[in-house]
């Protein structure tokens, strides 16, 4: 794998498809890094209509998911994986970068 690379896992595929087979005018999930959150950085998720020239385009079982350069810095070697639990069902970004992250999996800092 490059150091680069970001998964998406099977269940994020799965779960990214399901979302925008409704969204026929948005049918590409970005997901981001900015300056925010309690912990630094916050992943962000969009739903868009196309990718920037610049992009990064993953796909995979029927989903497409986007990641711009300056995210790619933060989330090169990451996870991107859907969880269904008792507590919720979100998506998850495992992240080799993040030394410390919030109770609520999308704030973090490196």
């Amino acid at each position: 794998m490059s150091e680069r690379a970001v998964i998406v896992t099977d269940r994020a595929a799965r779960r990214i498809a399901e979302i925008v087979a409704g969204e026929p005018t948005t049918p590409l999930l970005r997901v981001s890094v900015e300056g925010g959150g309690c912990s630094g950085f916050q992943y962000k998720f969009d739903l868009v209509g196309a990718p920037e020239a610049d992009d990064l385009v993953i796909e995979k079982a029927g989903a497409r998911v986007l990641v711009d350069p300056v995210s790619l810095g933060f989330l090169a070697g990451s996870e991107i994986d859907f969880v269904d639990d008792l507590i919720g069902s979100s998506f998850k970004i495992h992240n080799p970068h993040a030394t410390a992250s919030c109770g609520c999996g999308t704030s973090f800092s490196i």
